[in-house]
């Protein structure tokens, strides 16, 4: 009796550890294993902060329900176009390849314009299963990029790719889901470029630099020709002023202060410098101080030159480290 009673004790907990591993099972997510690599970044666009990415994704997965062909979603993409898509089903592991071109939408750290680092985002989720049912794990093996794709006046500093859980702070409508909340996993792409800028930078700024000069040849004008130094100095006042609106017509709006914004800034407070000395000069002209104007001007023009270039270096330098 007692034997009968241990064996009936020992079924019964099998039969529980077995209920229990089959729940774990039941209740662990199928595992996706995602892989990108990068053939194109191009089309760049800072007004309308895009930027188009071609790249080739594949998938390994045992369950046979996820259906990436139909349900894969890009979050941040503007448009997706699938233009090649296999899938082997032969083994006991799916996989799918596909390649994709998407229309990103992402924002821009202009702070340092034109010598700025930017992080382009891309990530991938699958709109059918959420992550109770379904995790991404990234495939790291061998390159995920082309190191000779176009991607003219940019360097690639790196390529990561991580897997989470996105938040959604809402239940879809299913009235089955009390607290608003549901959770996706998300494959993500982080790819970091830098600018080659020192080209871009004097074909921007050069003509700010061109008005500045024209202004500082003042300081070589005899001080009784006014005409001449004020016309030359509020010409190159309204150049500066001219150039840096082009360059903003380029970049989309920032509530910050900017490189552009501090360059040009400096320029237009060393013009209206330059204005202000000229002024002066000339009221030393008109009490018969002719030698000590002289004087004054080539003092004045060395320290605004050497001060107005080592402002320049020192936040341009403070740019390129950023």
């Amino acid at each position: 009796m007692k034997t009968t009673k241990l064996f009936l004790l020992g079924l019964i907990f099998q039969i529980l550890c077995l209920n229990a591993v089959s729940f774990a099972q039941k209740n662990t997510p199928d595992t996706v294993k995602t892989g990108i690599y990068v053939t194109s970044i191009h089309d760049i666009d800072f007004k309308d902060k895009e930027y188009t990415v071609n790249f080739w994704l594949w998938l390994k997965y045992k369950n046979k329900d996820f259906n990436f062909a139909d349900n894969l979603e890009v979050p941040q993409a503007k448009t997706v176009t699938k233009s090649f898509s296999t899938i082997d089903t032969s083994g006991s592991e799916v996989y799918m390849l596909m390649k994709l071109q998407c229309v990103m939408k992402d924002s821009w750290a202009i702070d340092n314009f034109p010598f700025d680092h930017q992080l382009l985002r891309l990530s991938i989720e699958n709109s059918q299963f959420d992550s109770a049912s379904l995790v991404f794990m990234p495939d790291t093996l061998g390159k995920q990029f082309d190191p000779r794709f176009t991607l003219r006046g940019w360097n690639i500093d790196s390529l990561k790719t991580t897997s989470a859980n996105k938040i959604y702070e809402t239940a879809f409508g299913d009235p089955s889901i009390k607290v608003p909340r549901t959770e996706y996993s998300s494959y993500k792409v982080r790819i970091g470029i830098s600018r080659d800028a020192f080209g871009l930078f004097w074909k921007m700024f050069l003509g700010m630099y061109v008005a500045f000069l024209i202004a500082y040849m003042c300081f070589y004008i005899h001080a009784d020709s006014i005409d001449s130094r004020f016309g030359l100095s509020v010409g190159s006042l309204f150049a500066v002023i001219g150039n840096k609106y082009i360059i903003d017509g380029s970049l989309p709006e920032s509530t910050t202060f900017t490189l552009v914004d501090t360059l040009h800034g400096i320029t237009l407070i060393f013009i209206l410098v330059v204005i202000v000395s000229t002024a002066f000069s000339l009221k030393m002209i008109k009490r018969g101080e002719e030698k000590k104007a002289q004087k004054f001007d080539r003092f004045f023009s060395i320290v605004l030159l050497a001060v107005y270039i080592i402002l320049n270096v020192f936040f341009i330098l403070k740019a390129i480290n950023a």
